[in-house]
């Protein structure tokens, strides 16, 4: 499909939803919910026998055309993984042959790990990777509090101690120094694969190798089915992460890849951060959005749909079949203070 194609659909999507959104805006939060699940999305582009750009010869197994109602692929040729369109044993066949290892971190700072880790972990224990390598890398400024769980042989928790900011954005922001250092000094020497989630998140269902990849993003779940314009980039042209516009809206909560990549990332997201500081700007949205401008810049090579991150407050949405891992209840009013 030519640019000026893919442009006049993008110019049409939008007219179509301004009356949407015009009407929706003097409906209640529920209804607004349940309307925007009515937003179209781009549809994949690709047809039968053409090819995706592919991390691991598991992708082409899936089918692209198994879910209709959602975008399955980028224009860019990367999937777009939704429940339906690949078989897990498979996959898990696959990486287990490639003996492919996942490093997963985790912040828990300050009230955060009282309130989140021990359900955080519990939880990814049943439906994270669970036939492969795993160590959790559990950054804390109280290691003393680290609940103690009962893991196989395959998996291991480390703990490593950081340094407590006084504002949770600077925790936020801070952390891609922290996950680029401890991937040069550990992770790359034993582990193929990097996935990094914030803690107040539950695992409820499989969270498998499907969504290994050598970069992998996620869609936000209030944004995937809403036009560009409403994303929430950071439109300031004195930071850094400034963006006009974008592909999709990715979330911080979850992101990964190979270690190169997730170290290449993180490298770039603190030096966007560290300039900001230089000239007094702070992002919109801190480290996501310094995330989201290098995805924009460097393309991600495969997309997890919002059913690897979903919340239930959004309400039902028919295109979310299997949520696999669920936004916990926030107490911001108690935990983001110093």
């Amino acid at each position: 499909m030519s640019r000026h194609v893919y442009k006049a659909k993008s110019i049409l999507k939008c007219v179509f939803c301004i009356p949407i959104l015009l009407y929706i805006s003097y409906l209640t939060p529920s209804s607004v919910s349940y309307l925007v699940g009515w937003l179209p999305m781009d549809k994949c582009s690709v047809t039968h026998g053409e090819k995706l750009r592919l991390d691991k010869s598991a992708d082409a197994t899936l089918d692209l055309w198994s879910r209709t109602d959602v975008q399955t692929c980028t224009s860019w040729g990367a999937p777009v993984i939704w429940d339906g369109m690949f078989k897990p044993d498979l996959y898990d066949q696959w990486h287990k042959r490639d003996q492919s290892s996942v490093a997963l971190t985790v912040f828990a700072v300050g009230r955060y790990l009282d309130a989140y880790l021990g359900v955080f972990l519990n939880s990814s224990e049943h439906h994270f990777m669970v036939d492969l390598p795993v160590t959790y890398y559990v950054f804390t400024d109280v290691p003393e509090k680290v609940p103690n769980i009962k893991l196989p042989p395959h998996r291991i928790l480390k703990v490593i101690m950081v340094e407590r900011h006084s504002r949770w954005q600077d925790i936020s922001m801070m952390r891609m120094r922290t996950i680029s250092d401890v991937i040069e000094s550990d992770i790359r020497h034993h582990y193929t694969h990097v996935f990094c989630f914030d803690v107040d998140q539950v695992f409820t269902g499989r969270f498998g190798s499907e969504a290994l990849g050598d970069s992998v993003a996620l869609l936000h779940a209030y944004y995937y089915r809403l036009p560009k314009i409403m994303f929430p980039f950071d439109r300031n042209p004195k930071s850094s992460a400034y963006m006009e516009t974008g592909d999709f809206y990715y979330h911080a909560a979850v992101f990964g890849g190979s270690w190169q990549s997730v170290k290449a990332m993180t490298e770039a997201c603190y030096k966007g951060i560290m300039e900001d500081k230089e000239n007094n700007v702070e992002a919109l949205w801190h480290d996501e959005s310094h995330l989201n401008k290098y995805l924009w810049l460097h393309k991600p090579t495969k997309v997890l749909s919002p059913e690897y991150c979903w919340d239930l407050k959004i309400g039902y949405r028919s295109d979310i079949h299997f949520p696999r891992l669920l936004w916990a209840t926030k107490h911001y009013d108690t935990l983001r203070i110093a």
